[in-house]
């Protein structure tokens, strides 16, 4: 750890309901503070109406290698597709 303490990931939701988006990172000693600067940098201007933040060391993601198998689609159960299901009325942002 740093002098200004770890990386943390900054997401935002920009309206209730809608997904979380990345928009960068931030440094902080802890999830307050992390979030106090979250704010300060990425929601000041009205840009969203909730925030989450993450300590990057625990963001685990998958590498350019795993483009084939990794990612294949199941075609072969169909029953996994979320065309068989209905989207009840009043739910929006899907």
């Amino acid at each position: 750890m740093s002098d200004q303490g770890i990386v943390w990931e900054v997401f935002v939701q920009k309206k209730p309901g809608q997904p979380f988006v990345h928009c960068g990172n931030v440094h902080a000693h802890d999830a307050e503070l992390a979030l106090q600067n979250a704010r300060d940098l990425y929601a000041r201007r009205n840009e969203g109406t909730a925030l989450w933040v993450v300590p990057a060391k625990y963001i685990v993601a998958s590498s350019p290698e795993d483009v084939g198998p990794f990612f294949d689609p199941a075609n072969e159960k169909i029953y996994r597709h979320p065309t068989f299901y209905t989207v009840p009325e009043g739910i929006s942002h899907m």
